[in-house]
């Protein structure tokens, strides 16, 4: 059975690190490096970066700073962001890169799923889906980081996704990112019963808990977060720690000392 996963999500803004909330992204909490230099001691499981940047003479310092936190991350690492080429994934990799995460150019052109998949394997192809409400209150799929409509339902769309040969989902609900409310569980779960490759859940997290429903309600395999790790002291460490006594099957090291039943001080909210 494949253990659940804690993921922390570093999202890059012309080289800051920043906050998120309904995908605006204006408040700087810091630099990548330090951010993986903290994961790394406190037991996560794989990291995200992502890059948000709208200027394009941005590129290259984003690919310095994944160069950079690569030699410094010891768990595997996705990277993504306005990727729109094979050439650049190959770099990706080449720069320390596990696996990277595609979004607007897999609606834009489908085929760019199963090219990538078929180069580098499915197990490198993770596929970002944004999705927020529309006008008429119903799922859709966004691109652009959250502002072009696409006429995607997201359950339609992960269907495709899987077909086309992509690895692993990355979903976010842009109506709960950053609101500390919690993973829209009820579209957590119609695309995770929808699909047999593995789902990231993203978007919402303040307190331990949401971690706990995202898996246990929204039926994810991984659980992903940003903003509560930056400011909640031995963040990752707790909430892997809440977890695991939550009952998840979780990756835990040696020197884990967990009490039963689970300690309430670890539901903590920032």
């Amino acid at each position: 059975m494949l253990k659940n996963r804690l993921i922390p999500n570093i999202i890059v803004n012309n080289g800051h690190v920043v906050q998120s909330r309904n995908f605006k992204h204006t408040n700087v909490v810091g630099y990548a490096i330090t951010a993986v230099d903290f994961f790394n001691n406190w037991a996560v499981d794989e990291i995200i970066i992502l890059d948000v940047s709208r200027q394009p003479g941005n590129r290259d310092q984003f690919h310095n700073i994944i160069q950079g936190v690569s030699r410094r991350s010891f768990v595997p690492m996705t990277v993504g962001g306005w990727i729109r080429d094979t050439t650049e994934i190959n770099q990706f990799l080449k720069e320390g890169a596990d696996k990277v995460s595609i979004n607007t150019e897999a609606v834009n052109n489908p085929n760019f799923i199963s090219d990538a998949a078929k180069m580098f394997g499915s197990q490198c192809i993770v596929v970002s889906i944004d999705v927020k409400k529309n006008q008429v209150n119903e799922y859709e799929v966004f691109i652009d980081r959250g502002r072009k409509p696409t006429g995607l339902h997201p359950v339609e769309w992960v269907k495709e996704v899987e077909k086309l040969g992509a690895g692993e989902i990355f979903l976010t609900s842009i109506d709960h990112d950053g609101t500390k409310q919690g993973y829209d569980l009820k579209l957590l779960q119609q695309v995770c019963e929808n699909v047999t490759i593995p789902v990231i859940a993203f978007g919402g997290v303040g307190k331990w808990q949401d971690f706990v429903d995202g898996i246990k309600i929204g039926k994810a395999d991984a659980v992903s977060a940003a903003n509560i790790f930056h400011y909640t002291q031995q963040s990752t460490f707790n909430a892997k720690k809440y977890l695991v006594e939550a009952g998840l099957n979780m990756r835990m090291p040696e020197f884990y000392k967990l009490s039963t039943p689970r300690n309430p001080k670890y539901t903590e909210t920032y």
